[in-house]
């Protein structure tokens, strides 16, 4: 059962305050998460006149077994649905994502390159140098889940309320992707926001330099962010992120 807190956003676009034009982005949160952590990006935007939707992944905000029985295809085809409605009553569209949802934003861009206004990524997932992560097809038959990865915040006093514990086999299942979304990489060709922490306790610094090298955009931005930690959406840098992206959803789409 999901609750309020863990609730979908939806806010409807506004096109008289974007120009004429309907104007929509969809926010993808990371694994273990919900849209908690997108909320008060989506929220700023939308009172900008974006139409703004931050889907639940299935088997988010509810627990960590439920997610452990759920996979890649599940979260990728809900954030398809969704993405498909959007373009269908917008003028254009805007994809961003934290973490496993910048996997699944570039994957979509990558799909559709003639449907996607633009691409916004916070800390993006898509490759690790972790061992303990190569082991996973392992480790997973003899535990379901190891200690939480929620919670990389350094505002104190703020949390993103994902699980306390990370479930292994779903986990495996966005590993055993990466490689995929890596090679479909060169066909993202939509102007790029990149935002990336100085520190990140969840994303090592492998993920960040293939973007970079392997996107097919030539559009692409970066911006650090020195005071925050992997949940930057809610962390000290956020209203960084929440000025940038609404310059970027203007430029790119035209409002």
């Amino acid at each position: 059962m999901v609750d309020d807190l863990h609730a979908p956003l939806i806010i409807p676009a506004r096109s008289e305050l974007t120009g004429g034009r309907r104007i929509a982005v969809l926010l993808s949160h990371g694994f273990t998460g919900s849209p908690v952590s997108m909320r008060p990006w989506g929220e700023h935007l939308g009172a900008l006149g974006y139409g703004v939707v931050v889907p639940r992944l299935p088997g988010h905000g509810t627990s960590w077994e439920e997610l452990n029985d759920l996979r890649w295809d599940d979260w990728y085809g809900e954030a398809t649905r969704v993405f498909d409605q959007l373009c269908l009553d917008h003028d254009a569209v805007v994809l961003g994502g934290l973490s496993m949802g910048g996997a699944i934003v570039l994957r979509l861009a990558a799909e559709h390159p003639d449907r996607v206004a633009g691409v916004m990524v916070v800390n993006a997932a898509l490759a690790s140098k972790r061992l303990d992560l190569k082991l996973l097809p392992v480790i997973k038959r003899l535990v379901p889940s190891l200690k939480a990865i929620g919670d990389d915040i350094k505002k104190p006093g703020v949390s993103e309320h994902a699980y306390p514990r990370t479930p292994l086999r779903a986990l495996d299942s966005f590993r055993s992707t990466w490689p995929e979304v890596i090679a479909a990489l060169p066909s993202v060709t939509a102007p790029l926001l990149v935002f990336r922490s100085t520190v990140d306790h969840v994303v090592d610094d492998r993920s960040h330099p293939i973007i970079l090298d392997r996107v097919g955009s030539t559009d692409v931005r970066q911006v650090s962010l020195p005071e925050s930690f992997h949940v930057a959406t809610l962390d000290h840098d956020a209203p960084t992120i929440f000025e940038e992206s609404a310059a970027f959803v203007a430029r790119v789409a035209g409002s």
